[in-house]
Formats: C-alpha cells, sequence, structure tokens
C-alpha cells in the first residue's frame, strides 16, 4: 500500500469517527431533553462500543460484525425490557450500516451474505420490540430499515466496482506476462547465441592452439550462468505473486522516448548515467518501463505542466529512477494516483527487490521515484 493510499485511508477512518461523535452528542441531546440524561447511559454506552468496533472492522470484518450485531440485539431487549428509548439508535445504526457495508464488499459471497442476514435480524429483533409497544413502530425502527437497506446497497455497488477493477487488473497481468515472455526469449536467446559463437571459435583455437581452448571454455560457462541468472529473474516476473508490466527496450533508447514525449507534451530533461550499460536486462527493461509509464502520466493528466525531468543515478548498489514534474495540484490528478500502470511497475520493482514511490511533491507537481538493487553490476 502506497504512502498516499495509507493517508486517504486515515483521513477516511477519522471523518468516519467524527460523524460517529455527533450521531452520538445528537442522540444524547434528544433524550436528555424527553427522557433525562440518564436513560441514555445504556443505550449510549452500546453505542459507542458499536462505532468502536465500525472503526477498527478493518482487522477482522466478520467477527466485530458479529459482535456489533451481538450488542445491537441486547441493547434492544434491555431497551424493551427496562423501558429505555427504542434501540438501535442513530449512531448505533449508523455504525451497524458501516459494519454491514464493509463486510457485503469485502467477504466471500457466504459469510457477506450471512452478515448482510445477520444485521437484517438485529432490524426485525428491533421491529418485534417496537411491536409489543402500546404506540407501535416508531420513526427509529424506519431509520434502521433504511440504514441497512442503504448499506447493501453501497456495499453491493463497490463490490460490483472492485470485481470489474481486479477483473481490468487481471487482463493487463496477462498481456503483461506474454511480454515478459517475450523478453525472456530476447534474453536467453542472445546468451545461448554468444555461446554457439564462442564454441565455434573454440573448434577453430583448438586446431591451432588447444591450450587457448580453456579461456574459450570459461567464456562459454560465464555466458552459460548469466543465461540461466536472467532466466530465473524474468520467470520470477511471470509468477502470479510478482506480475508486472510489459518490458521494452533498455536505456539506450531512453533518448528516443523522451524525444517523442517531447513532440506531445511539456518539455522533458533527461540525465542518464554513463555506464548504464552494465545493467543486468531485466534492470535496464524495468528502468525504461518506469520512465515511459511517468510520462504517459503527464500526458495523461497534467497537459498544463512546464517541464518534466527524468534522472536516473547509480550507485554500486542500486539503480534510482525520479520523474518529476511541476503541474499543479488538480483533483483529476490526484484520482488517477492509484492506475493500474503504477500498480503494475510497483509490483515489478518490488519482485526486484526495490521500492516505488509515487505521489504529489511539497508545493507543486507530482514525482515518481523507483530504486532497483544492483550488485557489481548485476541485480540480487
Amino acid at each position: 500500500m502506497s504512502v498516499g493510499d495509507r493517508l486517504s485511508g486515515v483521513v477516511a477512518t477519522a471523518g468516519l469517527a467524527m460523524a460517529f461523535v455527533a450521531a452520538i452528542v445528537v442522540q444524547a441531546v434528544a433524550i436528555g431533553q424527553t427522557w433525562g440524561a440518564r436513560y441514555w447511559l445504556a443505550g449510549g454506552t452500546a453505542a459507542v462500543v458499536v462505532c468502536l468496533l465500525a472503526l477498527v472492522r478493518h482487522r477482522q470484518r466478520t467477527w466485530t460484525a458479529v459482535a456489533g450485531f451481538g450488542i445491537a440485539a441486547l441493547a434492544v431487549v434491555a431497551a424493551r425490557v427496562f423501558h429505555l428509548p427504542t434501540e438501535p439508535g442513530p449512531a448505533m445504526a449508523l455504525a451497524l450500516a458501516v459494519l454491514v457495508g464493509s463486510a457485503v464488499r469485502a467477504l466471500p459471497p457466504v459469510p457477506a451474505a450471512a452478515l448482510a442476514a445477520g444485521g437484517l435480524t438485529v432490524v426485525g429483533v428491533a421491529f418485534l420490540a417496537v411491536r409489543a409497544q402500546p404506540a407501535g413502530p416508531s420513526g427509529v425502527l424506519g431509520m434502521n430499515v433504511v440504514a441497512w437497506l442503504g448499506a447493501v446497497t453501497v456495499g453491493l455497488a463497490l463490490r460490483r466496482q472492485d470485481d470489474r477493477a481486479a477483473t481490468v487488473a487481471e487482463k493487463i497481468r496477462q498481456e503483461e506476462r506474454l511480454e515478459l515472455a517475450r523478453e525472456l526469449h530476447d534474453v536467453v536467446a542472445h546468451h545461448i547465441t554468444g555461446m554457439l559463437i564462442q564454441a565455434q571459435a573454440a573448434h577453430l583455437v583448438a586446431r591451432r592452439d588447444p591450450r587457448q581452448v580453456t579461456e574459450s571454455l570459461a567464456g562459454i560457462e560465464a555466458a552459460g550462468a548469466e543465461a540461466l541468472r536472467a532466466m530465473r529473474r524474468v520467470v520470477g516476473l511471470l509468477r502470479d505473486t510478482g506480475d508486472a508490466p510489459p518490458a521494452s527496450a533498455g536505456p539506450e533508447q531512453l533518448g528516443v522516448l523522451v524525444e517523442r514525449f517531447n513532440r506531445q507534451g511539456p518539455t522533458v530533461r533527461l540525465r542518464v548515467p554513463d555506464d548504464s550499460g552494465t545493467w543486468p536486462p531485466e534492470v535496464t527493461s524495468t528502468v525504461y518501463r518506469i520512465v515511459r509509464e511517468a510520462l504517459t502520466n503527464v500526458t495523461r493528466h497534467a497537459r498544463h505542466a512546464h517541464g518534466v525531468t527524468v534522472t536516473i543515478d547509480q550507485t554500486p548498489s542500486a539503480v534510482t529512477v525520479d520523474v518529476t514534474d511541476d503541474a499543479a495540484p488538480t483533483a483529476a490528478r490526484a484520482a488517477h494516483r492509484g492506475g493500474y500502470g503504477l500498480i503494475g511497475m510497483r509490483e515489478r520493482v518490488e519482485t526486484l527487490g526495490g521500492t516505488l514511490l509515487a505521489g504529489p511533491r511539497p508545493g507543486r507537481g507530482w514525482s515518481v521515484r523507483a530504486t532497483l538493487p544492483i550488485e557489481d553490476g548485476q541485480s540480487r
């Protein structure tokens, strides 16, 4: 999960907590003015507990929902037995709706349906309790029915949206696997061709000076080891646990890439180290892919930027790719921060043992920064 996603989660939780506090305060004031403050204590305590469960639901959606339903059912029974205000009140109804909607969205179909039915059971218990009263059904019951229906509706809508996103992501991953398979062919074919040439040369050398054959055999051995190493790395990217975006040409073609983007978007400045040719194939293709994806995002979502800087640095232990622009922040740009391209890049970079960060820069602009580990010119 990126820093931006974590921040969004914290903001959403804080907003939900404020909504719970507001509902609890409104409920306490209303009951205090009509029934008296002491009549709110039991229902208020139960509402606070259920709201806390709703705030921590991500840790265990099933058991937080079950606990919330149990507390709500006890509150309904207590209100009927001790002649307290009708439960669930506004705060508890809101918390139960969050628990139901979260379960419907995220859990497998059977548990999600069971918990949705559990929420409906709580509403049914409340209906029976209110119906037994002389005044009959109240507005509180109607509020709970609406809250449950809204929770199920929103949960199903978000679940469908998540399913569509997962389908699109899986389709992209399948396409990327095909590209990586082509890269595997190119990498291994390159090394095997070199091995064949050295083997043919060894035959000629053996006729003239058999003592030099050892040097040719050492070269063949080194090329074979490099081919196996490259094949393991690329095959590792093809596994389901490390899917990645398609590999492309290496850094030697970054100049052509930048020139093409200069014709259709902001001015791009490129800084590349002189010894980029020593990178392993999977690193060179990943560097190119990161730059292309970052420039594509600038063209799509930040055409008003004045300039883009692509900086590639190399140390003995890592290659760092940094793509920054100076575009002013916009809502549209923020909405695309979690696009499929960035997700694929992050998965590939992490599979190679690196890190990728993408997000707004202080003040203005956007930054995509990736670090790919290498060791003595070879990826680890």
